[in-house]
């Protein structure tokens, strides 16, 4: 789990990286369950939707502080 406090400290081009990486990850582990209905860790795509909502606030926030 990242910390939004940690991902303010990364430049844009780091977060979106990260952002895309995560998408990634989130769909392997939807695949993953539905081909075979069950996991070791049933939790895991929880934590990788709140990592990308975290993501994109911090991304948002970037960028309106650059408008004003």
């Amino acid at each position: 789990m990242k910390k939004a406090k940690d991902l303010r400290d990364q430049s844009e081009e780091e977060l979106e990286a990260t952002y895309q990486e995560s998408c990634k990850q989130l769909f392997e582990l939807n695949n993953q369950f539905k081909s075979q209905k069950k996991r070791e860790k049933p939790h895991e795509i929880k934590h990788v939707r709140k990592d990308i909502a975290r993501l994109l606030t911090v991304m948002t926030e970037k960028r309106r502080q650059q408008q004003t």
